[in-house]
């Protein structure tokens, strides 16, 4: 990396880039969300996601699993 070059690391992503992040597609993001099993919020017009919110997602997931 260029010494002037600045790498931005986002503070929140949208249900497009979770659904990139997490191998889904938009639709289950966007199901996951509205069920409330991936937590957002809206900032106008638009549903955000925290980083910290897909890393609890994931460990639900886990957890789940690992209970069965």
């Amino acid at each position: 990396m260029d010494r002037y070059q600045v790498r931005i690391i986002p503070k929140w992503h949208s249900p497009a880039e979770v659904a990139a992040i997490l191998g889904y597609g938009l639709s289950k993001v966007k199901m996951k969300i509205a069920t409330g099993e991936l937590r957002s919020v809206k900032d106008g017009k638009y549903r955000r996601i925290l980083p910290e919110w897909i890393d609890e997602y994931i460990h639900t997931q886990i957890d789940r699993q690992d209970a069965a």
